[in-house]
């Protein structure tokens, strides 16, 4: 007598696989910015005075703007996820446009500050600002390029969202959100990393 086995076919786990993806791909970002930010810590305690006059140089008022830009973002895309998900169309869109207007703001505000840092002549490999502006344009380049990368698919969506249909996926927007959130969570270990952690011990050097 054979005996019929019944194979499910339906997941593991009802995680979506492109929330999956997204939580394996942020993993391996956090690598990637914690590789960053050990070597950074490394080299800037063993040069406090040199990383300390680069410090000096940023505009740390303009990163904070820029931290609580972020932040609101952060909020924003809550709630768009919320109303979405109550399929609120019309919420739906105004707090998604206001994430991605954030993300320009934040955007703009960063090109603002990079322009006067070559506008006093401030680079990567000059003279004792070598290392610290190294860091400096990674790190903040890198992250810019990541909000650069949110924003193209939150566009998208919002456009989707003008269709006749709407868009029915707020899945996949809690995914973007994901993302999303984990640039800002960057963004908040960035900030004090390079704009007020770093003394300088330069005036006491005899």
């Amino acid at each position: 007598m054979s005996t019929a086995l019944n194979l499910s076919h339906e997941p593991l786990t009802k995680i979506p696989h492109g929330k999956m993806a997204m939580w394996a791909f942020l993993a391996s970002e956090l690598m990637f910015f914690s590789g960053f930010f050990g070597a950074f810590i490394v080299l800037r305690n063993s040069n406090y005075d040199i990383f300390g006059q680069g410090s000096n140089h940023l505009n740390w008022m303009l990163a904070l703007v820029n931290t609580f830009i972020l932040i609101g973002s952060s909020l924003t895309m809550a709630l768009s996820i919320y109303h979405l998900e109550k399929k609120n169309t019309g919420m739906f869109r105004l707090f998604m446009g206001l994430t991605i207007l954030g993300a320009f703001g934040f955007l703009i505000v960063k090109y603002f500050e990079y322009s006067a840092k070559f506008a006093d002549g401030l680079f990567p490999g000059q003279e004792h600002h070598t290392v610290f502006y190294s860091f400096y344009f990674l790190m903040t380049g890198f992250h810019a390029l990541h909000v650069i990368g949110g924003m193209i698919p939150m566009f998208y969506i919002f456009m989707k969202s003008y269709s006749k249909n709407g868009y029915p996926y707020p899945h996949k927007v809690e995914t973007l959100g994901l993302y999303w959130h984990f640039v800002d969570l960057m963004w908040i270990f960035i900030f004090p990393a390079l704009y007020l952690m770093i003394p300088y011990h330069g005036a006491a050097a005899h």
